[in-house]
Order: C-alpha cells, then sequence, then structure tokens
C-alpha cells in the first residue's frame, strides 16, 4: 500500500468539486456531518464529559490529519474542538433529544451532498476510497488556508 501525500489527497478530493454549487453544499454540509457524528458518538452512555466515544473520535481525527498536515491539522483542531464545546451546550439544554437532533442533522447534510453530487454529475469521492470521508473537512481547510494565504507546508506562500 502506497502512502499518498497531503496533496495528492487533496487533488484528487477536487477533481469531483468543480461545480460552484456542489462546492457551496460541501462548505455547510461537511461540517454539518463532522458535528452530527461528534454529537451522536457523544450521546453514547460511555466515559465522563471529556473522555468519551466522541473525544476518542476527535482525538483519532486529528492524529489522522496530523500525519497528512500538522498546519492543516491544527486549522481544524480550531474548528473541532469548539464544535465539541457547542455539542456539550446542546446535550445541556436538549438532554435526551440530542440524538434525535444529531440524526436530523446528519440525514439533512446527506441529501445536501448528495444533491450537490448529481448537480456536479460526479460520484461521490468516498465510494472510490472511504478514506476520502476525512478528506473533506481537511480540503475545505485547505480552501480557507489558501484563501487567507496560510502557507499549507514550510516555504511555500
Amino acid at each position: 500500500m502506497t502512502t499518498r501525500s497531503v496533496d495528492d489527497w487533496l487533488n484528487e478530493y477536487s477533481a469531483s468539486h468543480l461545480n460552484p454549487f456542489n462546492k457551496a453544499m460541501h462548505w455547510v454540509c461537511v461540517p454539518s456531518i463532522v458535528f452530527s457524528l461528534f454529537m451522536a458518538l457523544k450521546c453514547v452512555p460511555v466515559g465522563t464529559p471529556l473522555f468519551n466515544l466522541a473525544t476518542l473520535a476527535l482525538a483519532l481525527s486529528l492524529g489522522y490529519y496530523l500525519r497528512l498536515s500538522w498546519r492543516l491539522a491544527i486549522g481544524l483542531a480550531l474548528v473541532m474542538l469548539p464544535m465539541y464545546g457547542l455539542i456539550l451546550a446542546i446535550e445541556q439544554a436538549a438532554g435526551a433529544y440530542t440524538i434525535a437532533v444529531a440524526t436530523g442533522i446528519f440525514v439533512v447534510a446527506w441529501i445536501g451532498q448528495f444533491i450537490g453530487h448529481h448537480v456536479e454529475g460526479a460520484r461521490p469521492s468516498f465510494l472510490k476510497d472511504v478514506q476520502f470521508l476525512m478528506i473533506g473537512p481537511m480540503w475545505l481547510m485547505a480552501f480557507a488556508y489558501r484563501k487567507w494565504q496560510i502557507p499549507l507546508r514550510a516555504g511555500t506562500a
């Protein structure tokens, strides 16, 4: 099995995300899917508020991103950690309904993803390789870094 660089992953992901409508859908739906997955994992009655399946998934995700690009992993951590704080607040307010909130967000976001890919005329990347489910958030962060002129790697602008 060959090791792919972050550039390889991002370039291949970009190939099926060229349509402006599909890109816009990804800006809404990818973070919503990540958020809803962490929220659903937080609902599993295991661990404590700070050490549970959601924080384990968050740590493993950030570890995966660190392996590909520490710079992008920092940006993703700056998004995902406050996201977890919001999940705790929603759980406090919604109680037992938190799983219903997570499920609703998840379903609506995936419908949006598939609509975006239908408009694009391209199959979702994860149908080729499940790891692309992890690349979506990194692809968005890489776009933001380029827009804000934050280097993706040392020695680049």
